[in-house]
Formats: C-alpha cells, structure tokens, sequence
C-alpha cells in the first residue's frame, strides 16, 4: 500500500481469510523484535508461506495500525490506513466532540465532502447520525467503505466515490467538509485554501446552500476566511494543536454554553473558542471574540506560555485578564503575572534571571548555575535552538547519576529588544501545579 492511494485489489485480499491471517501474524511481528527491521519482518512473514504482495501490504498496514491506536485508539486494530490519510485523520476525541455537538442540536443527517479514511463519519455514526459521506479518491472511498465495515457502522454509513463539489446537499439536515490539504501528486502540505481540495471557492459557497454546515480546516487559517456569522473554533490535544472549525449558520450558537476561563457562562455567539483537550480530563473552552485589549508591562515573575489553541484563536489578552497578566511585547504570546494561578490554558514558569540576549553572558550564567538540562523555548526570535544549545557549551553531567540542574531558556523580546529569560517549573505543591 503506497503513501496515498490504495489498489482495490490489495485492500480486496487484505480481507479475505488468508489476508486477516497474514494481518495477524504482521501484526505479530511488527509488535516484536522484528519490529525494528523492516526486511527481517518482511523475510519472516514471507516463510510462512504468505505471497510477497500480500505480506508487503500486511506488514505496512499492522505498521499503519500501530501508529493509528493514537488516533483511533482500540478501534485502529480491526481499521485500514494509508499513510498520508493516518496524518489527515481527525482524531476520534475530536470528531466524537464534533459528533455530539452535532447531535445535540438535532442534526440526524449529515453529508460528509471528502470523508477519507472516514474517521468524521464513523464518529457521527457512534452519535446516532445516518451519513451519506463521498470521497473523490477511488482507493480511499473503498477504505472508508471497509472502516465502516470493520467498526459495525455500515449501516450508517454509505460511502460514495465522487467529486464533493457535485453533490446535491439538500434534504440533510447538515453538511461536513474536511478539504484535502495536500497539493497534487506531490502529497505535500499546501497552506493555499485556494488549493484545498475541494477548492475554498466551492467550500465558501457551500454555506450559502447549506446554512448548517460545518468546516475544518487547518489551524492556521487566515482569520479573515471565517464565513459570518460563524463561529470559529480552534482545538488541541495534550497542547498539541489539530485543527480549526468553523461551525455555520444556526449551528454557530447550538449546545450548552461553554463555562469561560472566569467560571462565568459564555455564549456560543461569541467569534472565537479556544477548545482543549486532555487525557483523563474534561475539555477546557475559553471564548471570547478576539478583539479584547492587549495590556502591556513589564516581565513579573511568571511567564505563562499559552496552549497553541489560544494562541491560534487570538484569545490571548482574553486569558491574560483571567491570570492578572500582561503581555512584555504587544506582538509576543507570552503573558507575565505576580502570581501563579491555576489554570488549564497555559503552561506557567517562574522566572528567574533576564537579561538582554548576549551569548557570552548567557553562557557565564549557565555554567554559573551548573544547568547541565536546558530546554530552549522561543517567541519572537530568529535563533537557531539547536545552534545555541551547542554554543551555549553545556556541561555533560558526569556519571549515571551526577548532578547538575535543569532549566527552561526562553527566547523572547520585550519592548522589542531581544531577551533572554532563565526560567524553572512552578514548584511542586503550589496551586498551579495541582
């Protein structure tokens, strides 16, 4: 199976008995020490017996498999991938959210544009919604096809392979679309919604025909590309950011209204929503409309460096107001404060040295410190953290257990001028590490 199509044929004998057993027995050897030798694997499972066609596929899709438990979590064993549609699939946290919020304002329909591997529809299925989900590549429409198959959601689900922009989107009570964000034949990354695929022409229009629609897109899409009305959410997993949303026409102020970072009740209608998702915790939203003012001060004690959803929502003033905290430089997305507050929306450091940025002093002061862990953290400043790690000159502690201290350098202007801050995590026990 290559990195962006799949051949019916291989998908075909990857589900018939001798494909699930050679799935198996893949499975069994990417899981094992043959795991890390890729040739040792394919020898192996080609000994037994299994053609090297089909061991080839088996062995990348177990491959496939393991990386997608992430995403998928427990239902990735019985799924199928392909590289390049594993990296575009929405996560199930994420999609399962999208699904429920969709339930819950009614939508019992729902036509997917550009479904791939299916990982959106298959959540709206878990929901209770029938989709209808089309997908213009044949090899993947097929896959989406087996996933919905493989998860038991194939009465749900009907997949379709066509072009999304021909579709007739009446009588659904919603519209997804997820634009393939990768150029051509080349599969790279295109940051042009121009070249999404469907195009944002077509993406923009669909709003028009289809008041309930929801779009995701990349994070970092230009803001001023928010159809009216709509509001735009952006979400991240574990601080890591995934993806944006911009939830249409009536489905803008849908749901219960999120709690804000203050405990106050907000309203869906507000424009922007930053949405944080964690392992074993409840979603933490912070709304607002982007436009709250922006104080500015000097570096206090703390530094929070906020989750990328707030960054990427421009709720950044927003949250500083919920910690007592300024930015040092009006353009940079650091907020400082005279005290550590507990809070879901950044990550907060005490700081402990500034100065401005001059190699040779940083590098008295580390050594001066014994920092033998230094990690290098950056906003607003064009170093090379790699390069400065090396010319910074750090001590290898010696021996198993040495000693030797750790730190966060964090790169940064403020007030325009470069600056360097030496910092530590919040120490343990207090309240903001609870």
């Amino acid at each position: 199976m290559d990195n962006v199509a799949v051949h019916p044929d291989e998908l075909a004998a990857l589900r018939t008995p001798d494909g699930e057993q050679a799935l198996v027995a893949a499975t069994a050897l990417v899981d094992g020490a043959a795991g890390n030798d890729p040739l040792a694997a394919a020898s192996a499972l080609r000994a037994t017996g299994v053609a090297a066609p089909l061991a080839a596929a088996a062995l990348t899709q177990a491959t496939l498999r393991r990386r997608a438990v992430v995403k998928f979590g427990p239902a990735a064993e019985r799924m199928f991938f392909t590289r390049t549609g594993l990296e575009q699939a929405t996560r199930a946290a994420v999609a399962d959210r999208r699904a429920a919020r969709l339930h819950a304002a009614g939508v019992r329909s729902l036509v997917d544009l550009g479904c791939g591997l299916g990982a959106d529809a298959l959540a709206a299925a878990r929901a209770g919604i029938r989709v209808y989900a089309v997908e213009a590549d044949p090899g993947t429409a097929a896959l989406a096809t087996a996933n919905a198959a493989a998860t038991g959601l194939a009465e749900l689900v009907t997949v379709d392979c066509a072009d999304a922009t021909t579709v007739d989107v009446r009588g659904y009570d919603a519209a997804f679309c997820d634009p393939a964000r990768r150029a051509g034949a080349t599969g790279r990354r295109t940051f042009d919604p121009d070249s999404y695929s469907p195009p944002w022409s077509f993406i923009r229009s669909l709003v028009d025909q289809m008041p309930r629609t929801v779009l995701k897109v990349a994070p970092g899409i230009d803001h001023s590309l928010v159809p009216p009305g709509a509001q735009a959410e952006w979400v991240s997993v574990d601080r890591e950011m995934v993806e944006a949303t911009f939830w249409c026409g009536p489905l803008a102020t849908t749901g219960d209204p999120p709690a804000m970072a203050d405990g106050r009740s907000g309203d869906r209608a507000a424009g922007r929503q930053a949405t944080l998702l964690r392992a074993g915790g409840p979603p933490a939203v912070l709304i607002g409309d982007g436009a709250e003012p922006v104080a500015v001060g000097p570096v206090r004690r703390y530094l929070y460096d906020p989750d990328g959803a707030v960054v990427r929502s421009h709720l950044v003033a927003a949250f500083a107001a919920t910690v007592d905290g300024a930015l040092a430089d009006g353009s940079i997305a650091y907020v400082y404060a005279d005290s550590a507050t507990r809070t879901p929306y950044a990550r907060c450091l005490e700081i402990t040295d500034v100065l401005p940025f001059s190699l040779k002093r940083l590098r008295a002061l580390v050594r001066d410190r014994g920092i033998t862990r230094l990690e290098i953290l950056k906003r607003g400043s064009a170093l090379d953290p790699a390069q400065l790690r090396r010319d910074l000159r750090l001590r290898p502690a010696a021996g198993p257990r040495a000693g030797g201290s750790a730190a966060s350098l964090v790169l940064t202007r403020v007030a325009g001028a470069p600056t360097a801050l030496l910092a530590r995590p919040v120490p343990a026990g207090h309240p903001s590490t609870g």
